[in-house]
């Protein structure tokens, strides 16, 4: 089980160092749109929806890193002060309850709205604007199979501590 939490938590470390320097192009892009309309007066609608592009990337597939992370948002004013063994309790009944259930929901529903999408080869509405759009919801679906794949490492993290066995060691491996 320990090899299968490394796999999987690999997936989410490789997603999210991926799309990590996306940050810094979007920062990059973001002062050539302010340079470009208050210095020169121009409009520059490709770059202002790249910079739209970039940042669906960096937070959709984003999300299988944070939660591998544990930088989701939580209420923990009671959970940090839970033992590693009731914390794996929490984690394990919420990811079976809730992200698994809502990640299955997030794919089955976005199917429609996407292949629609790519049937029409979607493009922005936007004059001069970026054609792909339909490129861009394929996301969705891709976001939440991920998310689905850091579940089922959280569950098998989850199972280890309350069989006994150390995660810590593993984790550290995998940064």
């Amino acid at each position: 089980m320990i090899r299968l939490l490394h796999i999987l938590n690999s997936i989410s470390e490789y997603l999210g160092r991926l799309v990590a320097p996306l940050t810094i192009l979007m920062m990059v892009l973001t002062g050539a749109v302010v340079i470009g309309r208050y210095v020169f007066n121009a409009g520059m609608i490709p770059v202002v929806e790249s910079v739209m592009y970039l940042h669906a990337c960096v937070f959709l597939l984003g999300v299988p890193y944070t939660l591998k992370h544990d930088a989701h948002v939580r209420v923990d004013i009671l959970y940090q002060k839970f033992t590693a063994r009731t914390r794996a309790l929490i984690d394990l009944g919420g990811t079976l309850f809730f992200l698994l259930p809502v990640a299955g929901f997030t794919i089955y529903s976005s199917l429609d709205y996407v292949a629609l999408s790519w049937r029409f080869q979607e493009g922005s509405p936007e004059p001069g604007g970026l054609p792909a759009v339909f490129i861009l919801k394929t996301l969705i679906p891709v976001m939440a199979g991920f998310l689905v794949v850091q579940g089922i490492a959280e569950i098998t993290r989850c199972l280890l501590i309350l069989t006994g066995q150390d995660t810590d060691t593993e984790e550290s491996e995998l940064g």
